[in-house]
């Protein structure tokens, strides 16, 4: 994979500049954490080079003086919301998150349950964290949030919610997801910090959209793409070039509430520190691209994979329409259509010629390979495959897994685990290789190969099983899918 992003000047930079930020203030920061902390998978992919846990690590930098704080919607616990990526519920994630965080040696600084109103499940799990030995914060909703400011901050408002006493001088306040609430946690701490004479300011750390590349550019589309579902945009940030009459990119979404977030910071600080969205960011990521070119490249097919992905939403639940539109438009903008990695034409191509599901993958050296479906492996397993065969060496006549190896799996899946499909998925193809590859060389050469893949394009003639993705995301293949089931029935696992 060609890199063109320099993760470790990110690492330091971002880290500096963080430091920097909580000396503007006085020695304590509010960072409202953004995006993905681990598995920032999107920007691993636009960004070939940023690691998916890079600003974790940066983190990790900063742990002797940082502490986390995590923020979750009452409400969110009352339905069960689950993160759609990893399939646990919010409350899950935020303990999940919470072990991470101490293994990297950062202090917890406790759960506030936001929008706090008595909520059945809520209350049992702030009892359970607390019977965990977890500090535990309730915070209240505010009639007339985020407009009347007025009310918002005064002790009938912010002044209401739990003080949450933290120690350290940067204080990260992050969720398990969208609407949870970490800005109103931040600016509620602003206001008790400041009840209490504590000297303290806020900053927000997104990686996306990039500040300071073109409105337009690839990496800045992408993440559009990358929303369409909220159906939000990319705009020049007005606060920002009528300040300083510099043109910077920002959300829509945060350069509409601005002018509130700005008036609450005047009331709690006296005056706000900040004169734009823009302002309030500490992202460092557009300094540190070193080949624009080689993301530019990353970014148009990740536009064209979200394009892809929308259309299957649609074919599995028949909606997603406008999303689909809205991806469309923004691949006329940087300029490229659904054939433009060469892989799709030839999964489609070679569908054709052999009359069954096929797919095709792009490998780091430009050239297509391609599979189908046989009697023993589905079309991901065979692509998967000859795939690792071709990166490894290995001649594509020569079995390094043996149709006698392979026909007995078949056989368990359909006569005792009552599967229809005897064809063995991605997962126990490499099952099969690995345990052939106790007596066979090429087997275990093969089976090395499997990292030469990340960051490869695989598309499909028809839609793929979950299982076969999963294990694709796994081994850091990108997957795109015909928006076609194989089978014409109405219930697809």
């Amino acid at each position: 994979m060609q890199i063109g992003f320099d993760n470790d000047k990110y690492i330091e930079m971002q880290a500096r500049h963080i430091r920097e930020r909580i000396a503007q203030f006085g020695g304590k920061l509010y960072l409202e954490f953004g995006g993905k902390l681990f598995d920032d998978y999107h920007a691993s992919r636009v960004l070939p080079g940023f690691a998916p846990d890079s600003k974790a690590r940066m983190l990790e930098q900063l742990a002797c003086d940082a502490e986390v704080v995590f923020a979750i919607n009452a409400n969110d616990i009352e339905q069960g919301k689950r993160r759609s990526d990893i399939g646990i519920t919010y409350g899950e994630d935020v303990l999940r998150l919470m072990d991470v965080f101490r293994g990297m040696g950062l202090a917890i600084g406790g759960v506030v349950i936001t929008r706090f109103a008595g909520q059945p499940k809520a209350v049992a799990y702030e009892s359970r964290l607390s019977q965990m030995g977890i500090s535990v914060y309730r915070h209240y909703p505010i009639a007339g949030y985020p407009t009347a400011v007025d009310l918002i901050v005064s002790d009938e408002g912010f002044g209401k919610n739990d003080y949450v006493k933290t120690k350290k001088s940067l204080v990260v306040v992050t969720a398990p997801g969208p609407g949870s609430g970490k800005l109103a946690v931040c600016l509620s701490q602003l206001f008790n910090e400041h009840k209490h004479g504590v000297k303290a300011g806020y900053a927000k750390f997104e990686t996306f959209p990039v500040w300071n590349l073109p409105l337009k550019h690839p990496v800045n589309v992408a993440y559009e793409a990358a929303t369409a579902d909220l159906d939000d945009n990319n705009i020049i940030d007005p606060y920002h070039l009528e300040a300083h009459g510099e043109v910077t990119v920002n959300y829509n979404r945060d350069v509409e509430t601005f002018p509130v977030l700005k008036a609450m910071m005047e009331s709690i600080l006296g005056e706000s520190p900040y004169q734009s969205p823009t302002d309030m960011g500490v992202n460092m990521v557009g300094n540190c691209i070193c080949d624009d070119e080689v993301c530019q490249e990353a970014s148009k097919n990740e536009i064209i994979r979200r394009y892809f992905q929308a259309a299957e939403k649609i074919e599995r639940g028949g909606q997603c329409e406008g999303e689909l539109a809205k991806i469309g438009l923004l691949m006329r903008e940087v300029g490229v259509d659904e054939n433009y990695n060469p892989a799709h034409a030839a999964a489609l191509l070679k569908e054709e010629a052999s009359g069954l599901p096929a797919g095709a993958m792009m490998l780091p050296d430009g050239s297509i390979v391609t599979g189908k479906t046989t009697e023993l492996l589905g079309a991901a397993s065979s692509l998967l495959l000859n795939a690792l065969k071709r990166v490894a060496g290995v001649a594509d006549e020569t079995y390094v897994v043996s149709d006698e190896a392979l026909s007995p799996i078949g056989h368990l899946k359909t006569s005792y685990l009552r599967s229809r499909n005897p064809r063995l998925h991605s997962d126990e193809t490499l099952l099969a290789l690995s345990i052939s590859s106790a007596t066979n060389p090429l087997a275990q050469r093969v089976i090395a190969a499997t990292k030469e893949l990340r960051g490869c394009d695989a598309y499909f003639s028809v839609i793929i099983s979950r299982t076969d993705e999963a294990v694709y995301k796994k081994l850091g293949i990108n997957v795109c899918c015909e928006p076609k089931f194989e089978r014409g029935s109405f219930y697809h696992r």
